[in-house]
C-alpha cells in the first residue's frame, strides 16, 4: 500500500508538471514597440504581466522602450489545449489603507464593471485606477480601484479653478508672478519669469490648458486672504461636493498631499463642467500669449493631446491631465461618448501616454455595446 502510495503521487507530481507546463506553452511572436507604448501596456495587450515581458527580454521592469525596439513574447491565446480553460477572475477594489508609494504598484486586477455585460470583453487598462460615469445620471458604468486614495498632480488645477471663480472677481485684473510662486518643491520649470503680469483671465488660461504651475499659484496668493485662505476653500469646497476621500495643500498639485479617488474626482469634474470658463479653457488647444508689452508671443499647447486634434473623433467638453512622480500619469475628462456624456478618470499610469491609451480603450468599449446599457439609453 505505501508503495501504490508513492506510485500515485508521483504519477500526479508528474501530471502536474506536465499541466503546468501545457498552460504556459505558447507560440512565441514579436511585438514593434509604437511610440508612447510601455512594458506594462504591451504585457496587458499579449495577456502577460510585466514582469514576464520583462524576463523574456531581459529587461528591467522600468526599462524605458524605444520605438522599433523588437520584444519576444507569446500570447496565452496560443497555450495548450491540454490545460483547462480558466474563468476570468474579477478582483474586488483594495480597501485597506496602504501608502501612495505602495498603491503605485497595485496591479490592474481589479477591473469590474458597475453592472453586468460580456466579461471577457472589458476593457484592459495601463491605469492602476480608473473610472466611467454617466455624467447625467451618475450611473457607474465602470470601475477599476475606484476607491483608492492616489495623489492627483495636476488635476488639482480643476479644483483651483472653480474656487477661483466661486469668488467672482475680476478676470481682467492684472496679477504678477512672484518669488513665491517658483516651484521649488520638485524644481519645475515655467516660461513665466518672476514679475511677469498677466490678467486673471489669462493666469487661470494657462493653468488649465498648459498646466501652468506659477500661473496657478499666483491664482491662489491673489485670492482674498492670500494662499491659506486659498486652501482652506478648496477643501471645503471638496467637502460640498461629498469628495470625502480628497484633500489640498496646493493650488498647483506638486505636492503629493493633494490627494483624492476615481470616485471623488468624479464628482469634481461633473461639478468643474458647469463652469462656462473651465469648459472653454480646457478645450483651448492651443494659445499664443505676449508675457511682456512687445514681446514675441509665446506658444502654447493644450497637455492632452485629444484636445489638440490627434483624434477627430472625440467631442470633449473638460479635461485635465497632471503628472508627478508619486502620482503617475492622470487624465480626467468629460467627453460625449455613445451619444451620451460620460465623465472619465484614469490615475497612476506609467507610460507618457497610456491614459490616452485607457481612454480610447474605454471609448471603443462603449461603442462597441458591450458596456451596460445605461450609457446608451433614453
Amino acid at each position: 500500500m505505501i508503495i501504490r502510495s508513492i506510485t500515485v503521487r508521483i504519477v500526479l507530481l508528474l501530471a502536474g508538471i506536465g499541466f503546468a507546463a501545457g498552460a504556459f506553452a505558447g507560440t512565441q511572436m514579436t511585438h514593434t514597440v509604437q511610440r508612447g507604448e510601455t512594458l506594462y501596456s504591451i504585457a496587458r495587450e499579449n495577456g502577460m504581466s510585466a514582469d514576464e515581458l520583462s524576463r523574456m527580454n531581459n529587461l528591467g521592469k522600468k526599462s524605458v522602450l524605444k520605438s522599433g525596439q523588437v520584444l519576444k513574447l507569446y500570447t496565452r491565446s496560443s497555450a495548450s489545449t491540454t490545460a483547462k480553460p480558466q474563468k476570468q477572475q474579477v478582483i474586488a477594489t483594495i480597501r485597506k489603507p496602504v501608502s501612495a508609494k505602495s498603491q503605485s504598484k497595485v496591479s490592474a486586477k481589479s477591473e469590474k464593471p458597475a453592472a453586468s455585460g460580456d466579461k471577457s470583453a472589458y476593457p484592459q487598462l495601463a491605469s492602476s485606477s480608473a473610472m466611467v460615469v454617466d455624467a447625467n445620471t451618475g450611473q457607474a458604468i465602470f470601475s477599476k480601484n475606484a476607491d483608492q486614495t492616489k495623489p492627483i498632480a495636476s488635476i488639482t488645477k480643476l479644483m483651483t479653478a472653480m474656487v477661483v471663480l466661486d469668488a467672482s472677481p475680476s478676470m481682467q485684473e492684472t496679477i504678477s508672478v512672484s518669488e513665491e510662486d517658483v516651484d521649488y518643491l520638485k524644481h519645475t520649470t515655467s516660461r513665466l519669469p518672476v514679475g511677469t503680469r498677466l490678467s486673471r483671465y489669462e493666469m487661470l488660461r494657462l493653468s488649465l490648458m498648459s498646466s501652468e504651475n506659477r500661473a496657478a499659484s499666483s491664482l491662489a496668493r491673489h485670492y482674498p486672504g492670500g494662499k491659506q485662505a486659498f486652501i482652506n476653500a478648496m477643501n471645503n469646497k471638496a467637502s460640498r461636493l461629498g469628495m470625502t476621500h480628497t484633500r489640498f495643500y496646493d493650488s498647483t498639485g506638486l505636492t503629493p498631499g493633494n490627494v483624492s479617488t476615481a470616485e471623488d474626482l468624479v464628482k469634481m469634474v461633473r461639478a468643474a463642467s458647469q463652469y462656462d470658463l473651465i469648459h472653454e479653457f480646457t478645450t483651448t488647444p492651443n494659445r499664443e500669449v505676449a508675457i511682456r508689452p512687445n514681446s514675441t508671443p509665446l506658444q502654447y499647447k493644450n497637455t492632452n493631446v485629444l484636445v489638440r486634434g490627434v483624434a477627430d473623433d472625440w467631442d470633449i467638453k473638460v479635461s485635465k491631465t497632471g503628472y508627478t512622480q508619486e502620482a503617475g500619469r492622470c487624465l480626467v475628462m468629460m467627453a460625449v461618448v455613445a451619444n451620451r456624456k460620460a465623465v472619465m478618470v484614469m490615475l497612476d499610469s506609467e507610460g507618457k501616454l497610456s491614459p490616452v491609451g485607457d481612454a480610447n480603450r474605454l471609448k471603443d468599449w462603449i461603442e462597441s455595446g458591450h458596456a451596460p446599457a445605461q450609457l446608451a439609453s433614453r
